[in-house]
């Protein structure tokens, strides 16, 4: 067992890798500090909870498919959608496997399930996780377009587009109809805008 939680010792200084990883499709958009993919992992995992809730899907599971969605990135790195048309796109579940090797079975079992239940994309609960990949996708591209980012708006729209889920349509047409900082003025008291 030592020697497993060694091998769990090291992958959690790899997975500290995606605190500094940006999110590199934010350059095209010209964001010059965009978020860490530990960053978006984070919010993605909260809204695969709420999405997963409202459809009637397990919020637990979609949330720890969502916390382990981009984990393979510290391996590939964040290869943005225009370099997946050049780059022979990395199988997750092998990267997984890898990153796995020499960690106790039942924790390495249940990381390989967990990747490969989301990279199938049949489960409620990997798309619900996959929908809230999106949505947060979306939400960013809104705060970047606030803080002046108007390239934002291709983000913003693909996102959009690409939602499956009623709950996920449904929260982004609100989001959508919602101010950035609305959340604040609603805590203070303040009228909504």
């Amino acid at each position: 067992m030592a020697e497993g939680l060694s091998a769990v010792a090291r992958f959690l200084y790899e997975a500290g890798t995606l605190k500094h990883a940006k999110r590199t499709g934010w350059w095209m958009a010209g964001v010059r500090d965009p978020e860490s993919v530990a960053e978006h992992s984070w919010r993605t995992a909260l809204i695969a909870t709420i999405i997963a809730k409202l459809e009637g899907a397990d919020p637990a599971q979609a949330a720890f498919l969502a916390v382990w969605h981009d984990s393979q990135e510290t391996r590939t790195g964040d290869v943005n959608y225009l370099g997946k048309k050049y780059a022979t796109e990395a199988d997750p579940r092998a990267v997984t496997a890898d990153q796995v090797a020499g960690m106790p079975e039942i924790l390495a079992s249940a990381v390989r399930e967990l990747v490969a239940e989301y990279e199938a994309k049949e489960s409620a609960e990997a798309i619900c996780a996959r929908d809230a990949d999106k949505l947060e996708c979306m939400i960013q591209g809104i705060e970047y377009r606030t803080q002046g980012y108007e390239n934002a708006q291709r983000w913003i729209d693909n996102s959009r587009g690409r939602l499956t889920t009623r709950t996920a349509n449904e929260l982004a047409d609100a989001i959508l109809e919602t101010g950035s900082l609305d959340w604040l003025r609603a805590a203070l008291g303040e009228k909504q805008s």
